[in-house]
């Protein structure tokens, strides 16, 4: 089975399957899955705050860097593909128990470099809390 139906068959559920031992302490639940395209779902947790009760910057950003890897492993690359930079803009809040939604997306695709973007909304999409843009590259194995 590839990559991307692995994911597929978490779609509704907490993915419990990742590679990566960060995203399972994220814990996600999977809204929806297609190559180079994730939702991703979250609830904000005490430790994901700072110390005026809004989730964290730093929380944001690596909810950010750790769902594009997750799109980046949706693609069924041969190449490893590691992030190069962030660039996040914050535009609002999320609080404690706020269930937010990680969408990502594929900007350009090309031989060695890929640039994706996520977006960390509210649960009913209505608020966006920030955008997050990455520079990865494609290692060969």
């Amino acid at each position: 089975m590839d990559r991307l139906e692995q994911l597929k068959q978490f779609i509704g559920k907490e993915f419990t399957q990742s590679p990566s031992p960060f995203m399972k302490w994220l814990n996600p639940i999977v809204l929806s899955v297609e190559e180079g395209h994730l939702e991703f779902q979250y609830k904000v947790r005490p430790e994901w705050l700072n110390p005026i009760g809004n989730l964290h910057g730093g929380v944001t950003a690596a909810i950010v860097d750790d769902i594009i890897g997750a799109t980046m492993f949706s693609l069924n690359e041969n190449s490893f593909i590691t992030t190069i930079n962030n660039v996040i803009d914050y535009f609002s809040t999320a609080k404690e128990n706020d269930n937010i939604v990680a969408e990502t997306k594929i900007i350009k695709r090309g031989k060695q470099f890929v640039n994706a973007q996520c977006e960390i909304w509210n649960a009913d999409k209505t608020r966006l809390i920030a955008r997050g843009t990455s520079n990865l590259f494609k290692i060969n194995n």
